[in-house]
């Protein structure tokens, strides 16, 4: 597998296990394993998102965070007005995996392994998981 970029969505106070599992899931979906994942991305208004920050510091991950207006920009396949209202962007997971592997679906239009995996938790909360392929290094 090549390395990959993993863009995270959630809800306000979801526990870092459902978005742990949310990511195990997207991974196994795209054929990737934990050890793949080379770069890590959200919205800026998770920066201070505990089970986000939780689920970084266990696998040493540094997540970029950007703003909702450098997201808005990114053309992905499947905007939500939902997610616009609530984050004055149409796509946060999505949008952050391509962010993270520096690519764009206009020049690599099969860069999105998984586009958007959604897992509601035990808890009720949601967790998003979107997967993009690094493009290969020279």
């Amino acid at each position: 597998m090549s390395r990959v970029a993993l863009g995270l969505g959630c809800d306000r106070g979801t526990p870092a296990a459902t978005i742990a599992r949310a990511v195990d899931e997207a991974l196994a979906q795209a054929g990737a394993r934990l050890g793949d994942v080379a770069a890590v991305a959200s919205i800026s208004l998770k920066a201070d998102e505990p089970g986000l920050l939780a689920l970084a510091r266990r696998h040493g991950w540094q997540i970029d965070f950007h703003p909702p207006e450098v997201l808005a920009r990114i053309a992905v396949p499947n905007p939500s007005e939902t997610v616009r209202r609530h984050t004055g962007t149409p796509s946060v997971a999505e949008a952050a995996a391509l962010l993270a592997a520096g690519t764009d679906l206009a020049t690599d239009p099969g860069a999105l392994l998984v586009e958007k995996h959604k897992l509601r938790g035990a808890d009720g909360r949601n967790a998003t998981v979107s997967i993009a392929r690094l493009p290969p290094s020279d």
